[in-house]
């Protein structure tokens, strides 16, 4: 039942998120998600067939403690920067989109929670809540693929953000498997630097609640 509530959960955090970078793009002139599908809260449009299912399967292997957490990703949403006005700075736009709206989601599932005081409510919302602040934050570490790249080259602009850009576009996933390699007494570097973040937006949503 539990692995059962962990992939719904994903499920529903994977597909705003997807959902919310389409949006984006589309109100900032680019309709190629919308017309693609993506602007759907169907969770399949956004499934990819092999990030999704290592997600799911992580999920699984994460709930035996065999992983050390789920890892695995969705289906990019397509963006066709000829049709924005600012190339650069919409795309980072669009890109914090996908985890403003996972902390917004997490935030009123939170309120719904604290103001029903209700312990069933608490358990069917505490993983989407956790999820969707996990993905958030991981998301905004400043390297490509994560969306936090592509916002963090928009924020610099000029000539170090071209920079900036052509490293992370060539060593990126390189940096990212690096972070995620449990390579630190077993632990990743990514733990160690998203863990205390997310325990401290969960200890400001839901006081009380148990932490990761």
């Amino acid at each position: 039942m539990e692995i059962i509530i962990l992939v719904l959960a994903f499920a529903v955090t994977i597909t705003i998120h997807e959902m919310a970078h389409a949006w984006a793009a589309d109100r900032l002139g680019d309709p190629t998600a919308r017309l693609a599908g993506r602007l759907s809260i169907n969770p399949m449009v956004h499934y990819d067939p092999v990030g999704t299912t290592l997600l799911i399967v992580t999920v699984f292997l994460t709930s035996l403690g065999i992983a050390p957490f789920p890892f695995g990703w969705a289906k990019p949403v397509p963006i066709d920067p000829y049709n924005l006005r600012h190339p650069r700075k919409d795309a980072a736009t669009i890109s914090l989109a996908g985890p403003l709206t996972n902390l917004i989601f997490a935030s009123i599932l939170a309120f719904v929670v604290r103001v029903s005081g209700n312990s069933l409510i608490f358990s069917l919302f505490y993983p989407v809540i956790l999820l969707n602040v996990a993905l958030a934050v991981f998301n905004l570490i400043p390297i490509h693929p994560l969306d936090g790249g592509k916002v963090i080259v928009g924020i610099l602009g000029g000539r170090d953000a071209k920079a900036l850009d052509a490293f992370l576009s060539r060593y990126g996933t390189l940096l990212l498997f690096f972070l995620i390699f449990p390579v630190f007494g077993g632990t990743s570097l990514v733990s160690i630097i998203v863990i205390p973040i997310v325990n401290l937006l969960i200890g400001f949503l839901l006081p009380g609640a148990g932490l990761i």
